[in-house]
């Protein structure tokens, strides 16, 4: 009888162990200890941008105590990270701005596989698509941390006020408009084209309201050729813009896109231009580089519909993969795919987060929440064309459809020749 006592007293003991509180509940895991450790991350970020994800690196240094070293690749993410795989020193973690060299990336092994790191995040916070879109042949590599409703046009408010002009439901009422303003004595356009990318953001809108999804996505994927007569199609309908100069401000070719926002919102009461179409993170632009205040001298409507086409979003975002396995690398992939992480940003403004938990009032003001809304709730959603597609064609500086595009811009009547290019280029980034 003594030592079943015993026994028992030294079970009770056992089971009282820990911190008293008898309520039986395990208790959450202290935030990991990373003090010494230093992550470096690499992504397209300058100005603005980088300034705002300085911030949800702050917040993860605070978390864990890792010092954050940030490295900016400028828009050639492809070649400066290649080179630096390459030279065996890659960044701890990137960011990419293409689905498209994930998947490069992936099939030269430079990418840790994140199941382990981040998965039940990631399952926890996204949807499938999501995690569909992050992952190679069903492996995860990547947390899609930063997305961009790219089917929104800015306009200067007191513009369009002062001409008389309504935000357009439709490409006519667009255009007229357009020519409202000008006969106003305002540029209506501000074109970003010395960034090949927000001429290929141009096409995909065009292209999706012209030809549809399914063939968005054939042509997204080769299916048909960039010859097809689709694509004819859609380029005619975007000369319809490109081709008057006198609606478009400076010299589109040697605008980059900050300036294109810029000449619309640096002066909102003497503006160069009254548009400017680019994605949602137009919005941090012009609260981080303009004297314009969003939802006041600034707001936006959505690309507008063509010929009847129904409500479709474009969009793009960058996805973080890890390049080395560190401790602290890993913990920062975990720390990205939270709602925390997420949240730093969107109070910031200039940032729509794909993470179906980040809190919707943090965004800043209405018009945010009104562009992430459409993002999350759009009947047709395709990802960036460009961005799926081989890095070479798709998202390299200076060549395939950045260059073509701009070539485009330069003399919009060359239809044929430019489509005959693309193909002969896509041809051969696809094998």
């Amino acid at each position: 009888m003594l030592a079943l006592l015993s026994v028992l007293a030294l079970a009770a003991a056992a089971c009282g162990d820990g911190d008293g509180d008898g309520d039986g509940e395990a208790e959450p895991d202290a935030p990991q200890d990373l003090s010494g450790e230093t992550v470096e991350v690499a992504a397209v970020w300058t100005g603005t941008e980088q300034e705002s994800f300085q911030q949800v690196l702050s917040a993860f240094s605070e978390q864990t105590g890792a010092e954050t070293q940030f490295t900016s690749t400028g828009d050639d993410v492809a070649a400066v990270l290649g080179t630096r795989i390459e030279g065996g020193d890659p960044p701890d973690v990137a960011f990419l701005p293409q689905p498209g060299l994930m998947a490069d990336l992936a099939e030269q092994d430079a990418l840790i596989p994140i199941e382990d790191v981040a998965g039940d995040e990631v399952d926890a916070n996204y949807s499938q698509d999501w995690r569909d879109l992050g992952s190679i042949d069903g492996t995860l590599y990547g947390v899609w941390f930063k997305a961009a409703n790219k089917s929104t046009v800015w306009y200067n408010t007191n513009v369009f006020e002062q001409a008389g002009v309504s935000a357009p439901e439709d490409w006519d009422g667009m255009m007229s408009a357009a020519q409202t303003v000008s006969d106003f004595g305002v540029t209506p356009w501000s074109i970003g084209g010395a960034d090949g990318w927000t001429l290929t953001d141009w096409f995909e809108n065009v292209y999706i309201r012209t030809a549809g999804p399914e063939m968005y996505d054939q042509l997204t994927n080769h299916e048909i050729p960039w010859t097809d007569q689709s694509v004819k199609d859609a380029l005619t309908r975007l000369a319809e813009i490109f081709e008057n100069q006198d609606m478009l401000a400076g010299n589109p070719l040697q605008t980059d896109f900050p300036t294109s926002v810029a000449n619309v919102f640096a002066n909102p009461d003497s503006p160069d231009a009254a548009m400017v179409y680019e994605g949602d993170f137009v919005a941090g632009v012009i609260s981080g580089e303009t004297g314009s205040t969003v939802g006041e001298d600034a707001d936006f409507f959505n690309f507008p519909s063509i010929d009847g086409s129904p409500l479709a979003v474009v969009g793009g975002g960058d996805v973080a993969v890890l390049l080395t396995d560190s401790e602290a690398g890993r913990a920062l992939m975990e720390f990205l795919a939270s709602p925390e992480a997420g949240e730093v940003w969107a109070g910031l403004g200039g940032f729509t987060s794909p993470n179906q938990n980040v809190d919707l009032s943090v965004y800043p003001d209405d018009i945010t929440r009104r562009s992430a809304e459409a993002l999350a709730t759009a009947e047709t959603f395709r990802f960036d064309m460009s961005d799926l597609q081989p890095a070479e064609f798709g998202g390299t500086v200076g060549q395939g459809l950045f260059s073509l595009f701009q070539d485009f811009l330069a003399d919009p009547s060359a239809i044929d020749q430019v489509t005959e290019q693309m193909e002969q280029e896509a041809s051969q980034a696809f094998g």
